[in-house]
């Protein structure tokens, strides 16, 4: 059993999305985590270096998100959770993508969307 860590609610403006109003005035994007890792070395060692350092973490979500726009958010958030993994210590990522402001011709609240991806199936 991995331990969790959870980071939620990361705001990030992009250009990402099909229409070119999109790409051309960007919007919010909402980013939550869910990392399994193992926590017990750093917990008795008290030793940032021995965990998963969540403000590095948040700046490479960041840039992951507002570089290069693309169409999908299954591009998008396929990205980020490549970005996760890059720490050896992550043996799972679960990440939310959130495009609050996507162009839809009704009320809602919200579009998400969830992909969970392990060490060494980041790309299946």
């Amino acid at each position: 059993m991995t331990d969790q860590l959870s980071v939620t609610g990361i705001e990030c403006w992009a250009h990402h999305g099909v229409f070119d109003f999109e790409k051309r005035d960007g919007q919010t994007f909402v980013v939550d985590l869910v990392l399994g890792l193992d926590t017990r070395t750093a917990a008795a060692t008290d030793d940032l270096a021995e965990t998963v350092d969540y403000g590095t973490l948040v700046t490479g979500v960041k840039a992951a998100v507002e570089r290069d726009p693309v169409d999908l958010i299954e591009t998008v958030v396929q990205r980020i959770a490549d970005t996760c993994l890059l720490d050896p210590r992550v043996e799972w990522a679960r990440v939310t993508l959130h495009k609050p402001d996507a162009p839809i011709d009704a009320t809602y609240s919200d579009v998400a969307l969830t992909i969970t991806r392990t060490r060494g199936n980041a790309h299946d």
